[in-house]
This record gives structure tokens, C-alpha cells and sequence, in this order.
């Protein structure tokens, strides 16, 4: 799936997020059991991406705010938000609004 600036993604429930020697993980959770195969360690930029997908904002808004916050160009943003949230669909980890 190729996510569009205009479609607006939320976490899935049961996603446990940890901070652990300066990463954030986010652990798949389902029965009571972590899925390992599915961990992320996320650099600095995909945890702002991460805490942005509630569901309220488009991923271009969210895309806007990287390049904002993070001083790069809107087209590096756009590409980053787009491949971090496409790897988050196929792992299962979010769900499109």
C-alpha cells in the first residue's frame, strides 16, 4: 500500500510503547505476548511521526510538522512520513481512517 497525503492513520490498540536507553520501542502486544518479530526501534523523527498518528491529522499535516520541526524539506518529509507509515501498515501496526 502506498499511503496519500490525504489519508489520516491511527495506532492500533495493544501496541506498547517504551523508552529504553535513549530509543523508543514499540512492541506489538496480543494475548498477553509480545511479538518480536514485529519490534521497531524508532530514530528521533519516526517517534514524532509515531506520536502524530491519532487518527485527527492527514499525513500531510504530519509531514508538515516534520519539516517544521526537524528543518528539512517538505519532499523529504513527505517521503519519510510516507515510507515509515507504509512499513507500519504492512507490520500491521495501524489502522486507516
Amino acid at each position: 500500500m502506498m499511503a496519500a497525503m490525504n489519508d489520516t492513520f491511527r495506532r492500533k490498540d495493544g501496541i506498547v510503547t517504551r523508552h529504553i536507553a535513549g530509543e523508543t520501542i514499540l512492541v506489538p502486544v496480543a494475548n498477553n505476548l509480545a511479538d518480536l518479530r514485529r519490534i521497531f526501534v524508532l530514530n528521533p523523527v519516526a517517534e514524532f511521526i509515531w506520536e502524530q498518528l491519532d487518527g485527527a491529522l492527514a499525513l500531510g499535516a504530519i509531514a508538515q510538522r516534520v519539516a517544521e520541526s526537524f528543518d528539512i524539506g517538505p519532499a523529504q518529509a513527505e517521503r519519510d512520513c510516507r515510507a515509515f507509515v507504509d512499513e507500519l501498515t504492512e507490520a500491521d501496526l495501524l489502522v486507516k481512517e
